[in-house]
C-alpha cells in the first residue's frame, strides 16, 4: 500500500434498520476517506447516521437487526464488512480504536481502572505482570491522569466525567492503532475537560501516524481539531470538504442551518424594569456532604456549596456557570429542597423555604418547579406521558378534567401534538422528552423554573428550539429563571445575568454583556479561553 493511498476507504455504504423504524435504511450510499495524520470529523443530529457509521466501521451493528447490506469498508484493502468475527476481533483494540460516547457505560462497573486497560492489551499483546503494570501506568501518564498509582486501583464511579473519558482514551491508545474512531467524546462536558480532551485527541495523534475519525454535533469542535469535515442527514452525506470551506463557506442549506444555530459567545446587552420585585432570595447557602468510611474516624466531608448568596427578580434569567464538581447543580437542588441545606436562607417572598417542615412547604412547590439535565430518567418510563403532566396539578387537588385540559395545552405550548399524551417516554427523541420535562414543570403554573443543563447533550439545532422555547415560555409567563450550564456560549444567548461558581462559591456576578466583556476573576478568564472554537465563533456571530 502507497504512502498516498487512504488509511480507510469506505465506499457506497448502506445500513438497513429493522422494519418498523422511521425509516428504512440508517446509512444509504454514502462514501469518504480517511488518511494518515488526518482527522475527519462527521457532523449532524441525532438520527442522522453518524455513530451507525462508526459502529459499522468497528464491526459492531447490532446484527441481524441492523445490518450492512451494500457498499465496502476498505482497511489498508481489506473489506471489513465481509471480515468474520475472529478477523474483526483481532482488528478492534489492535488496528482499530474506539473512544465511546458515554464513558460509565462502555466502562465495567465492577472492575478497577487498571484491569479494564490490561484486559486490553492482553487480548492482543500479552505481557507478564510487572511489564503490564508499566504499561498501564505509562498510558494513564500519557492521557494526563495524576496520581496514576491511586487512579489504576479506582472503580469508574469515583472518577469524574473527564476522567473516565481519559480511561477510554488510553484503552483505546493502548496497542497505538492507526484509526482511532471517536464517537461524541467531549458531548457533556464543562468547556475546560472539554479543551484538554481534544488536545490530547490532537497531541496523540500528531505523535504517531494515526488517522482520527471524530464524531460530534459541535461545530465548536470541528473548528478546534478538524482537518475535514463530513456533514450528514438522514443517512447520507450532503456536503464534505476542508474544514475552512466547510465552515466558513457552506454550500449546502443544511450545513448553513446548523452553523447558523451555533450559539453565538457574545452576549447582547438585555435590561430589567428597575422595579422588578425580587423572587427568590439565597443567602449564605452551604451543602456538605459526609463520605462515610468502613474505619471509625475515617470519614471526611465535601462542602458542595459554600455561603453561596444571589437573588432573582421576576423576569430574569441567571446563569450559574462552572465546570462539573463546582456545586451548580446541588445548589439548584437546595433551591427546589430535594436537597437540606446545612446553613443559610433561601427566601421565596420573604419566607425561608430553607427552614419549612414539609406540610408548610407544599403550597411553595407549585411556585418553584425544576426541569433536569436528562429527562429521559426524571420521566417515569412506565406511565404515559399524559398522566406524568397531570400529576403536578392533580397532587394539588386540581380536577381531573382541568388538570387534563392544562396538559394538552402545554403539550400544544411546547411543540408537541396533544396526542402525543397517549404515548410513553421512549417513544421520543431526547429534544421531544426535554419539551415534555418543560411541560410538566409549567403543568404547575410556577413563578420560578430552575433549568439544570436543559440543553447539554441536545443537538445544536434542537438546542436552539429548546432554547428559544425557554425564552417564550419565559416572557410568555414573565417567569424568573434560574439557569445551570457549563456551556458558556448558552449561556451568553439566555442569561441576563451569569454568576460563576467554583469549588462551591461564586466567584464572579455580573450582567453578562459585562462578565463576558471584561472578565475579572481568573477562573473566569479561564473558562473563556477554554470554550472550543472561540477562534471561530466571532466570524459567525454576524
Amino acid at each position: 500500500m502507497s504512502d498516498t493511498a487512504p488509511l480507510l476507504a469506505v465506499e457506497g455504504l448502506t445500513v438497513a434498520l429493522p422494519p418498523g423504524a422511521e425509516r428504512a435504511h440508517a446509512v444509504e450510499g454514502i462514501g469518504f476517506t480517511l488518511a494518515r495524520n488526518e482527522i475527519l470529523c462527521i457532523v449532524g443530529e441525532s438520527g442522522s447516521g453518524k455513530s451507525m457509521t462508526a459502529h459499522a466501521i468497528m464491526g459492531l451493528l447490532p446484527q441481524p437487526q441492523v445490518r450492512a447490506t451494500a457498499g465496502r469498508i476498505l482497511y489498508h484493502g481489506e473489506d471489513l464488512l465481509r471480515a468474520d468475527p475472529a478477523r474483526m476481533r483481532a482488528l478492534r483494540g489492535h488496528k482499530l480504536g474506539m473512544i465511546f460516547q458515554e464513558p460509565m457505560t462502555a466502562l465495567h462497573p465492577i472492575m478497577r481502572v487498571e484491569a479494564q486497560i490490561a484486559e486490553v492489551i492482553q487480548q492482543h499483546a500479552p505481557l507478564d505482570r510487572a511489564a503490564l503494570h508499566a504499561r498501564v501506568t505509562e498510558l494513564l501518564l500519557a492521557v494526563g491522569l495524576p496520581d496514576p498509582g491511586r487512579l489504576r486501583r479506582a472503580y469508574p464511579h469515583r472518577l469524574s466525567g473527564g476522567q473516565r473519558q481519559r480511561v477510554m482514551i488510553a484503552m483505546a491508545l493502548a496497542l497505538g492503532p492507526d484509526i482511532l474512531v471517536a464517537d461524541e467524546p467531549t458531548t457533556a462536558l464543562d468547556v475546560t475537560t472539554q479543551a484538554q480532551i481534544l488536545a490530547l485527541i490532537r497531541d496523540m495523534q500528531a505523535a504517531r501516524p494515526m488517522g482520527v475519525l471524530l464524531i460530534t454535533h459541535d461545530f465548536g469542535v470541528v473548528a478546534e481539531v478538524a482537518d475535514r469535515v463530513a456533514v450528514m442527514q438522514h443517512g447520507a452525506i450532503v456536503e464534505i470538504g476542508p474544514v475552512a470551506q466547510i465552515l466558513e463557506a457552506p454550500e449546502h442549506p443544511y450545513t448553513r442551518s446548523l452553523i447558523a444555530a451555533v450559539p453565538r459567545l457574545a452576549a447582547a446587552p438585555r435590561r430589567l424594569a428597575a422595579d422588578a420585585p425580587v423572587m427568590l432570595e439565597a443567602e449564605a447557602v452551604t451543602k456538605v456532604f459526609a463520605q462515610r468510611s468502613w474505619i471509625p474516624g475515617r470519614g471526611t466531608e465535601v462542602v458542595a456549596v459554600k455561603n453561596v448568596s444571589l437573588a432573582l427578580r421576576r423576569g430574569e434569567t441567571v446563569g450559574l456557570v462552572g465546570e462539573s464538581g463546582s456545586g451548580k447543580s446541588t445548589f439548584a437542588r437546595c433551591v427546589v429542597r430535594l436537597l437540606e441545606v446545612d446553613s443559610g436562607a433561601i427566601r421565596l417572598d420573604g419566607t425561608d423555604i430553607a427552614a419549612l417542615g414539609r406540610r408548610a412547604l407544599r403550597p411553595f412547590r407549585r411556585r418553584i418547579q425544576m426541569v433536569f439535565q436528562d429527562p429521559y430518567a426524571s420521566l417515569n418510563p412506565r406511565r404515559l406521558v399524559g398522566d406524568i403532566i397531570a400529576a403536578g396539578p392533580l397532587a394539588h387537588d386540581v380536577p381531573r378534567a382541568e388538570a387534563r385540559r392544562r396538559t394538552d395545552e402545554l403539550l400544544a405550548l411546547v411543540g408537541l401534538d396533544p396526542q402525543s399524551a397517549t404515548r410513553y417516554p421512549h417513544e421520543f427523541s431526547g429534544g421531544q422528552r426535554q419539551r415534555i420535562g418543560l411541560a410538566r414543570a409549567l403543568a404547575m403554573q410556577p413563578e420560578i423554573l430552575v433549568a439544570d443543563e436543559p440543553v447539554s447533550a441536545l443537538d445544536v439545532s434542537v438546542q436552539a428550539q429548546v432554547l428559544a422555547l425557554l425564552a417564550d415560555v419565559r416572557a410568555r409567563f414573565d417567569l424568573a429563571m434560574l439557569f445551570i450550564t457549563h456551556d458558556l456560549r448558552v449561556a451568553a444567548q439566555v442569561c441576563d445575568r451569569v454568576a460563576v461558581m467554583h469549588r462551591g462559591e461564586i466567584v464572579e456576578l455580573r450582567p453578562t454583556a459585562e462578565l463576558f466583556a471584561d472578565p475579572r476573576h481568573p477562573y473566569v478568564r479561564e473558562l473563556l479561553a477554554a470554550v472550543p472554537g472561540r477562534r471561530w465563533l466571532p466570524a459567525v456571530a454576524g
